[in-house]
C-alpha cells in the first residue's frame, strides 16, 4: 500500500470508530462502556438497543485492531 492509501485507510478508520463511540454513548446513555466493555449493556432492557450496543462494539472493536495493526 502506498502512503497515500495507508492515511486514507487511517481516516476511515478513525470515522468509523467515532461513529461507534457516538452510537455507543447515546445507546448507553454513559461513557461506562469504554471501561466496563460488553458489561455494560446487560442492564440496556430494550433489546434493540441492546442489539445496537452489540453491533457498534463489535464495529469498535474491529477497527481498534485494525489500527493496532497498521501502527
Amino acid at each position: 500500500m502506498s502512503v497515500a492509501q495507508v492515511k486514507n485507510l487511517q481516516r476511515r478508520l478513525d470515522n468509523l470508530a467515532r461513529e461507534a463511540e457516538t452510537e455507543l454513548n447515546r445507546t448507553c446513555g454513559h461513557e461506562l462502556w469504554q471501561s466496563v466493555g460488553f458489561d455494560a449493556f446487560d442492564g440496556i432492557e430494550d433489546m434493540d438497543r441492546r442489539a445496537s450496543a452489540n453491533y457498534y462494539y463489535g464495529q469498535w472493536q474491529t477497527v481498534r485492531e485494525l489500527q493496532d495493526v497498521l501502527g
